[in-house]
């Protein structure tokens, strides 16, 4: 049987969360001038919380506002590098880094699983070892730029599982053949805890608290 132990990043792994940093991130390297649409971004946010638009449209639009309409893949991996090496070195819990190897030298394969976007998730994975990312993925046009758009599904509640299990067919593996952990701070990924043979509550909420003591899940608390 094979072992797979997935990971969600923001606030499981990262301190904080990345979304907003990376976009003011890539704002500064690549054109400082659309800092002066940070308010607009902010109206944005305003929206999605009185639901006026949902976490996949708000992620668009601000990706819109603060990268452009389209980026040359070379442009948005260089961005990506950069920034993955800013969270490794200041927004990654140290007890993070040593569950992963911890796990990984106990037998478990690493799978990062986020609603952030793959274009820089997968860098900062790549500075815990990890090659497996299932992430939210931005629209190309045909010459590959990388578009605003989402491509297929937000990777966020009940949509991580199901992308988790779509990368699962593309890898050729089927849930019996799998003893699966997941680690998460929040409620959202609820599914996939549920769904885990071994769920961990990590830095956890409120919410996810109080349903990880109702359901006996394993409750850790990550410092450094």
């Amino acid at each position: 049987m094979r072992s797979v132990a997935i990971y969600d990043m923001d606030k499981t792994i990262t301190r904080k969360a990345t979304w907003t940093p990376f976009l003011i991130h890539a704002a500064m390297a690549r054109a400082p001038w659309r800092l002066a649409l940070l308010p607009a971004a902010g109206i944005a946010s305003l929206l999605y919380l009185v639901r006026a638009i949902d976490r996949a449209r708000l992620k668009e639009v601000t990706h819109r506002l603060m990268l452009g309409r389209t980026i040359p893949p070379a442009d948005l991996e260089a961005v990506a590098q950069a920034f993955a090496d800013s969270v490794a070195a200041s927004n990654m819990f140290a007890d993070a880094r040593k569950r992963v190897e911890a796990d990984r030298a106990a037998g478990w394969e690493p799978v990062l699983a986020t609603a952030s976007h793959g274009y820089y998730a997968r860098a900062i994975a790549a500075r815990l070892g990890i090659a497996q990312v299932i992430a939210t993925e931005a629209r190309r046009d045909a010459d590959g730029n990388v578009l605003a758009g989402i491509e297929g599904e937000n990777c966020y509640g009940p949509a991580k599982l199901r992308l988790i299990e779509a990368w699962m067919a593309r890898e050729g593996l089927t849930r019996s053949d799998l003893r699966i952990r997941f680690y998460s701070d929040h409620v959202s990924d609820a599914p996939a805890l549920e769904w885990a043979d071994e769920p961990f509550a990590v830095n956890a909420h409120g919410p996810l608290r109080r349903l990880a003591a109702a359901r006996g899940w394993t409750v850790l608390d990550w410092e450094g």
